[in-house]
């Protein structure tokens, strides 16, 4: 089907991409269906090819029938995992009867000594390990597990000695203490070190606080290594639009090399992320942290909606005020006049838009002098200290959640900047901007293998779509799908529109055949996962000039197409361009697999190290920073 420019320009935002659509002659086009235009309705009859599927519980008999609906995707309440108590019967001895005697009241006794008490005796500092069955320590099943391991399959101890705590101990303590400059809360991995109240009790309290000690030392340990390796909460029970197969640690290995490493401050701090994205983002946090207390008042702009150039508003103020302060000095030269005159009225005139323009036009924005969310973002000057310090610590939780080696080649896709990059031989070699989907039409958190890339695709109407957008207008006019060249089938078997009874079978599916209109443009870039998501061409470029781009059913719409086809298939883009004008539908393979991130970070580092931030466009960092807090609390409530 061939469109003009007319229908072209006719673009509807319906799925991973812009559909387009030619009117037919004398009806009514898809868009005039969903836009809710009145059409002549199709009287219903019981002759259809298909049958009712009485999946869909329909009443075919009405139009009053219910509608279904394919729900979204949810966020949860987040659950984190339950602590348990760590066996300790798995491998504390048993308490055997005295073999000598001397007071228990001496706490300054060493050496290899029998206690009396009212309770069985040892010779404690033979075996000091008997005391370890009175040791109530929770932690997480896999940090339980490895220090039952562990204590159960080696002899003696880590962190106490003859003479109590040791050194070694209170090193690793100081590094668990410093993890908030890792983006973790020392809080979670606090241990109280016993030594200060040993004045105060005598010798088989003292042999139970250190057994005490040393387990709940090991396990801090160990989950402050799980939690720097994988991140301190589950992706996955955040939301269904995170996709995440948990990095592993392997925490009994952990634990022996604390026990063997004559320097165990180094070994904890080399568990922590070492990749250039985490390190920038550490030295961000320590920058920001440092200046926290420096932050100066600022102006506030309040706008319900847009501000338009000739327009009339009490907040033309407080941007003009923004720009005095956020300005360059050389648009406040070249703008002296309408800065010196300017004198706080609410009238948005010609000489304040020409200076928003350009105040605009300075930081990469569109100069349009259209004041919105983006503009007033950068007017107020970024974020404050106080909401860097929050988007840094949940960047560096969620690079946690992608491997530590992200590779030499890989596509990194930040929805919150609008951007897809392509690394290759350990640098970025180029971005562009992309279109994401809408805060009602989420783009998933995940990663991925690029697999394909298709020219000429057809376009696959998601079940959502169908059921969700398209029912309604099929139920009123079950032939326009026919009319506008769309194709649907049952099972598999290709038949028209109008043998379908949409009031009562569900099961149909629409694809659009490739053209100059199709919804996914001419190419399209395959990495095949659970959630229909893909990179794409797109007929509606105008998108691209916008400054918030979370616009699509999901899917991701690139700026460049044939630029990143050339990349990802080790091509020349006078190669891709020849592919599609063959005009046939092909997939062809990639040379080589390679990862694609389909990323979600407000605080991110550009190419030359610099932390970039984003609005949070899904809301997604409030959803975090509560896991956190759920996380907390079951930690320290059963600590």
């Amino acid at each position: 089907m061939k469109l003009g420019k007319k229908a072209a320009l006719a673009a509807l935002t319906l799925s991973c991409a812009t559909m387009v659509l030619a009117p037919a002659a004398n009806s009514a086009t898809l868009l005039d269906f969903l836009r809710g235009n009145k059409t002549t309705k199709t009287t219903k009859n019981n002759n259809y090819l298909f049958p009712p599927d009485p999946a869909m519980n329909f009443d075919p008999e009405g139009d009053n029938s219910p509608l279904p609906k394919v729900s979204s995707p949810k966020y949860f309440t987040y659950k984190p995992e339950a602590l348990r108590l760590i066996a300790v019967s798995k491998f504390a001895p048993p308490i055997d009867a005295a073999v000598g005697e001397m007071s228990a009241t001496d706490p300054e006794t060493t050496g290899s000594v029998q206690l009396v008490s009212t309770e069985p005796t040892v010779n404690v500092h033979a075996n000091p390990r008997a005391f370890m069955i009175d040791v109530k320590v929770k932690a997480g099943s896999g940090v339980a597990a490895a220090v039952e391991h562990y204590y159960s399959s080696h002899e003696g101890l880590i962190w106490v000695d003859s003479n109590g705590v040791t050194d070694k101990a209170r090193a690793a303590m100081a590094v668990l203490a410093n993890v908030a400059s890792v983006g973790l809360d020392p809080a979670d991995y606090a241990v109280v070190d016993p030594s200060d109240t040993f004045a105060a009790v005598d010798a088989i309290t003292r042999q139970r606080q250190l057994m005490q000690f040393e387990i709940e030392l090991s396990a801090a340990a160990l989950s402050f290594i799980e939690d720097t390796k994988r991140g301190r909460v589950d992706p996955n029970k955040i939301s269904e639009y995170h996709d995440f197969k948990r990095n592993t640690v392997n925490l009994d290995a952990a634990l022996t090399n604390m026990a063997l490493s004559s320097n165990v401050d180094a070994y904890l701090e080399s568990r922590n992320p070492s990749d250039p994205e985490f390190l920038a983002l550490k030295a961000e946090l320590a920058a920001v942290s440092g200046a926290a207390n420096d932050d100066k008042p600022r102006v506030t702009i309040n706008l319900t909606g847009l501000l338009r150039p000739g327009q009339s508003n009490p907040e033309v103020a407080n941007v003009v005020e923004a720009i005095r302060q956020h300005g360059s000095d050389q648009l406040k030269v070249d703008h002296s006049l309408t800065l010196a005159s300017y004198q706080g009225e609410p009238e948005y005139s010609d000489d304040v838009v020409a200076l928003v323009k350009a105040f605009q036009s300075e930081n990469g924005l569109k100069p349009d002098g259209i004041v919105g969310q983006g503009t007033t973002r950068v007017l107020l000057g970024g974020d404050n200290s106080a909401d860097k310090i929050k988007k840094l610590i949940v960047a560096m939780e969620q690079r946690r959640w992608l491997p530590a080696d992200l590779g030499s080649r890989y596509v990194f896709i930040n929805q919150p900047a609008f951007t897809a990059y392509y690394h290759n031989n350990n640098k970025e070699e180029f971005s562009m901007g992309v279109v994401v989907g809408s805060p009602a039409h989420q783009t998933y958190f995940f990663r991925d293998e690029i697999e394909t890339v298709e020219y000429n695709p057809y376009w696959g109407v998601p079940r959502s779509i169908i059921v969700n957008e398209m029912l309604p207008k099929l139920r009123q006019d079950p032939s326009y799908l026919d009319r506008l060249g769309y194709e649907t089938s049952v099972g598999g078997r290709k038949v028209s529109s109008t043998a379908i009874d949409w009031y009562s079978n569900g099961l149909a599916d629409v694809r659009q055949p490739p053209g100059s209109g199709n919804a996914l443009g001419q190419l399209k870039i395959l990495f095949p996962n659970a959630h229909s998501i893909y990179m794409h061409d797109t007929p509606q470029k105008s998108f691209f000039k916008r400054d918030m781009r979370a616009l699509s059913h999901g899917c991701i719409r690139l700026s460049d197409p044939k630029k990143m086809a050339a990349a990802v298939m080790n091509t020349t883009v006078e190669d891709v361009s020849a592919q599609i004008a063959a005009g046939q539908n092909r997939a062809v393979s990639v040379p080589e697999r390679f990862p694609v991130y389909v990323s979600y970070f407000t605080a991110w580092p550009n190419k030359d190290g610099v932390i970039e931030y984003f609005d949070d466009v899904y809301k997604r960092d409030s959803y975090v920073n509560r896991a956190f807090e759920a996380t907390s609390k079951v930690r320290r409530a059963d600590s």
